[in-house]
């Protein structure tokens, strides 16, 4: 399920230097290349400006996509690979070959502002651990010798992991066995004016809570107050995991006597698909995390310790990564498939900022993936009798007749009864059996009421029907047994039209 447009990202400012600076938090997002059909430099440089996106991490320093992010002012953050560390970090003239050949010969036509240092070191490759801080250290010698280490900062993305006892947030502490690691790192960070590059995904934490992280609290969903997060030590409310962690690591750089070193978030996102096992992984869970995640980085809320410091954050992934091994999931994590198509359309409207082309509010109302066949049914007569829904196209030979399941049909008619109510408030309920959703159920030639999509069609519905599914008037009586529809229906169309 395609659609054409596809909001993402915008330009903002950088992170601040300094926990107590002012500034805006800015949303980039990361290109990885593990696809078998890997799109070239200057399609990848396309799909970005077409998306506004200004801000970019590179998992190395590709030349070719260096040179095509020349002039085009974007922001990027290049990477020493994990597999390059021992050179670099056993050797000064290593690290400046790397420097010369990846950073001054790009810059300043290409804007590089970062480079990462290896990657979650500490947790994927531990025997390089001990020279992190010297490989970080020969890097930061090259570039002020070239007088770019004002421009460009240097740090290490770590995971989360290494951060233990993380919630209640003021309680964590970072994993002592890497304290020798650890502090010389953050004295070098607090030195330079750099920041913790932090991989936050609430999605590993939710799974691996077995049920004591609710799916709301990581997805960042209202949450009641009495549902809230509190750490008893501070009295802090959290309403999201994405907070807690990046306050967990606030608390653990203060274990450690660190107090005014700021956080970037390097990697954090939803997948869009997984295995059997991985039932949360879908679309909506996806578009809802990276929608809801992009809104609030860009309010500059920060988080309950440090309200109003910004938290800028890079989204896992631009694209989908059909090389990877492992579950299904570690292939799912991009906004875009390698043919430049949108997984799914984030839906910002109302983030104070619209991205690229999300200026439609477009939603789409759907049944529920745990409803009722009986209610669905019901709810299904009702829409297509009294709810004086247009149920023709789900006629055998028309286009959304498949497939051919009560689920998939009343997913249409629920949809086109809300569009048709102009998407007012209880029109997407059917006693229960219905949500809203952003993600575009159009498929194949079957195009849903609402869509901006591949036929670019839209019900403009102003006529009046009955606000929610309480049953009245013409009783549809028409079953749907394994989704085949007789020509009952035909007749009922044709008897509740006149009502």
């Amino acid at each position: 399920m395609f659609i054409t447009f596809m909001a993402v990202l915008l330009l903002f400012f950088m992170l601040p230097l300094s926990i107590s600076a002012s500034g805006d938090a800015f949303i980039g997002v990361n290109i990885g290349s593990d696809i078998s059909d890997m799109p070239g430099s200057t399609e990848i440089v396309s799909l970005l400006k077409a998306q506004s996106i200004q801000h970019v991490r590179l998992y190395d320093a590709d030349r070719a996509l260096l040179l095509a992010l020349a002039n085009t002012g974007i922001r990027v953050t290049v990477s020493v690979p994990n597999d390059q560390l021992l050179g670099i970090g056993q050797s000064n003239a290593t690290a400046a070959n790397w420097v010369t050949r990846n950073v001054i010969a790009h810059v300043p036509a290409t804007n590089i502002t970062a480079i990462c240092v290896g990657s979650e070191v500490l947790t994927t490759l531990p025997n390089a651990a001990p020279i992190i801080v010297s490989a970080i250290n020969f890097i930061h010698s090259a570039l002020v010798a070239a007088n770019l280490d004002q421009q460009i900062k240097i740090s290490s993305p770590h995971s989360s992991s290494i951060i233990l006892d993380s919630f209640p947030p003021s309680q964590a502490f970072f994993n002592r066995t890497w304290n020798p690691v650890m502090v010389p790192m953050l004295k070098f960070l607090q030195s330079t004016g750099s920041y913790l590059m932090l991989n936050v995904y609430p999605y590993y934490d939710y799974q691996q809570s077995n049920g004591v992280i609710p799916l709301d609290y990581a997805l960042f969903r209202p949450l009641p107050p009495n549902k809230e997060a509190v750490d008893s030590n501070t009295l802090l409310h959290y309403t999201n995991v994405f907070d807690a962690v990046v306050d967990a690591a606030y608390f653990a750089m203060s274990d450690l006597n660190f107090t005014n070193i700021p956080i970037m978030v390097t990697e954090s996102g939803w997948p869009s698909k997984g295995d059997s096992s991985e039932s949360d992984a879908t679309v909506d869970n996806a578009n809802t995390y990276n929608s809801n995640l992009i809104r609030h980085v860009l309010n500059n809320t920060g988080t309950p310790k440090h309200p109003g410091i910004a938290v800028s954050t890079y989204i896992y992934e631009l694209y989908n990564e059909d090389l990877r091994s492992g579950p299904v999931s570690e292939k799912n994590w991009g906004l875009f498939y390698a043919n430049g198509e949108p997984v799914y359309t984030l839906h910002l409207t109302g983030a104070g900022i619209i991205f690229a082309n999300d200026t439609t509010n477009q939603t789409f109302c759907v049944t529920k993936s745990n409803a009722d066949p009986k209610m669905l049914q019901a709810a299904l007569d009702w829409a297509c009798g009294p709810g004086k829904v247009d149920c023709s196209p789900l006629l055998q030979g028309q286009p959304c007749y498949e497939p051919d399941n009560v689920v998939a049909h009343s997913t249409y008619a629920f949809n086109a009864y809300y569009q048709k109510m102009d998407k007012s408030p209880g029109s997407c309920d059917f006693k229960g059996v219905a949500t809203v959703t952003t993600t575009d159920p159009s498929h194949g030639s079957c195009i849903f009421p609402g869509s901006h999509g591949r036929k670019g069609t839209r019900t403009n519905g102003t006529s009046l029907a009955p606000s929610n599914s309480t049953s009245s008037g013409c009783l549809s009586q028409y079953h749907d047994n394994g989704g085949f529809f007789t020509s009952s229906l035909i007749l009922v169309l044709l008897l509740c039209a006149v009502v």
